[in-house]
């Protein structure tokens, strides 16, 4: 990650599709329950920001491909931030949902 990576907003849309081009990849959306249940990206698994630690039981491999999403970045950068400390070799912040072109 360069210095100007830190002031460009990830491109959901391009993150979805590298999720879906990558072998064994999983989408997680960090929002909450409700907004989770409210609309999101076909194929993604819900946890929660305050749950986060439920992916070291679910996906205890570390090498898995982990592209995580919120609403606007923020809530998915504390994530990745979080399972990169935990071990986790292969994470990607996608960004926000609000920026999202496809279905929900």
């Amino acid at each position: 990650m360069g210095l100007f990576d830190l002031f460009t907003a990830a491109d959901i849309n391009k993150g979805v599709e590298e999720y879906r081009a990558t072998e064994g990849a999983v989408l997680i959306d960090v929002r909450g329950a409700d907004e989770y249940r409210q609309g999101h990206i076909p194929g993604s698994v819900g946890i929660p920001l305050d749950s986060i630690e439920q992916v070291l039981s679910a996906y205890p491999k570390k090498d898995t491909p982990l592209f995580v999403y919120c609403l606007s970045g923020a809530r998915s950068g504390r994530a990745v931030g979080y399972l990169q400390r935990a071990g986790y070799t292969n994470v990607k912040n996608v960004g926000g949902i609000n920026g999202y072109s496809g279905k929900v």
